[in-house]
């Protein structure tokens, strides 16, 4: 058995995103987290990564993205964000479309953003699975942290453009997107009365069908909806369908939220917002605002910052989540937004998000602090290993 490699980090600014900040180090062996504190000392034979005068931080998390299903530079071969051949696709899976030579997964990783959740587009009222996934890796099978970590649906001007222009088919408008959605929640409760009752009679199984599998998993909440819904009143049906089956979900953009904030709030769910670093390109980012995750976290709702990558380069994160601490966003709330906040949301958080013994080494050296614009990730450390690309 090949004996686990060790490294050390020290004497580093160490913040955990757990509450702690102080001035230390962290021994690294395999892939987790060994140990970390004040007055460690390195193991003989130890990797030795000198930190002195350096910030160390969780790697950073992308919530919501497209990275290695949007290819950069291969715009149409790698175009694989939405089967735009029918709006209800609950069985596709975004692990099979991703491709981990994707320019944009070594941007992340070379920019501090070790984790990300890919997902389909919003062409589809149900567009498929998304994945957590490591931006480093060869093999996307190896780079999973969490699949499937939840259900595409889109609500408002996307599927109506897509089906009801030259298709001239529902959803043409914001009732039958609902609608859609609805049925396809319906027919997923029918099929698993069915299975349940093929527990006891055989004859009763009805024939396998991938879709309802995923949609299964949602109505069972294994998976929230992940629901792309920018204006107030998208994000209401949302949460209206989700109180409606009693299932889990995440806002996805809620570039609105902030007009219903305490709504949002009252019904506890988690919003994932952005992106925001990119002009109005359609009449849904109308009132599109750095504030938003601000008002949003005020209200008490648990906030997440996104690129959408490739909307907003996902090296860029950090410069987002800077400029919404310019917004009014606490500080140490934007860094939570990145690292800690997304963890929880995506539901590995205990793996992913801050600092501590036992999680996954994905750790960062910045120069200072990331929001400082002249800062750099000088040491990018996945799954343990020092990343030289």
């Amino acid at each position: 058995m090949k004996a686990k490699t060790s490294l050390f980090i020290r004497d580093g600014l160490i913040k955990t995103m757990k509450g702690q900040e102080f001035i230390g180090s962290i021994l690294v062996e395999g892939t987790q987290i060994k140990a970390l504190g004040e007055n460690l000392v390195a193991p003989e034979g130890a990797e030795i990564i000198e930190a002195h005068g350096k910030l160390i931080l969780p790697g950073f998390i992308d919530a919501h993205c497209h990275v290695g299903l949007g290819e950069e530079i291969y715009q149409n071969e790698g175009d694989d964000l939405n089967e735009m051949t029918d709006p209800v696709t609950p069985e596709l899976r975004a692990i099979d479309g991703i491709n981990p030579e994707d320019e944009g997964l070594r941007d992340a990783r070379l920019g501090g953003v070790t984790a990300v959740f890919s997902t389909p587009g919003s062409g589809n009222v149900i567009g498929g699975t998304g994945v957590v996934l490591k931006t480093v890796g060869k093999v996307v099978d190896k780079m999973i942290v969490r699949e499937p970590a939840g259900l595409k649906v889109a609500f408002g001007e996307n599927p109506k453009m897509v089906y009801g222009g030259e298709q001239k088919k529902m959803p043409m408008t914001r009732m039958a997107t609902a609608a859609l959605l609805r049925q396809a929640l319906v027919d997923a409760e029918t099929y698993l009365e069915k299975l349940e009752q093929g527990i006891e009679d055989p004859e009763k199984v009805p024939e396998r069908d991938l879709g309802m599998e995923s949609l299964i998993r949602v109505i069972k909440r294994e998976i929230p909806l992940r629901a792309h819904a920018h204006r107030a009143d998208d994000i209401m049906t949302a949460i209206r369908i989700a109180k409606e089956f009693n299932v889990d979900l995440v806002i996805e953009h809620c570039t609105e939220g902030h007009k219903i904030a305490e709504e949002i709030a009252e019904y506890g769910y988690p919003a994932v917002v952005g992106p925001s670093l990119v002009n109005r390109a359609k009449v849904e980012l109308k009132d599109k605002s750095f504030e938003t995750p601000h008002v949003l976290t005020q209200a008490g709702v648990k906030v997440a910052i996104i690129t959408d990558h490739p909307v907003t380069p996902i090296e860029q994160l950090p410069l987002c989540a800077a400029l919404v601490a310019r917004a009014g966003m606490d500080e140490e709330e934007a860094l939570k937004a990145i690292t800690i906040n997304p963890a929880e949301i995506l539901g590995v958080d205990h793996r992913l998000g801050s600092l501590e013994v036992g999680k996954d080494a994905d750790i960062v050296i910045w120069s200072e602090h990331p929001f400082v614009l002249k800062s750099r990730p000088e040491t990018v450390i996945i799954n343990g290993k020092v990343i030289t690309d």
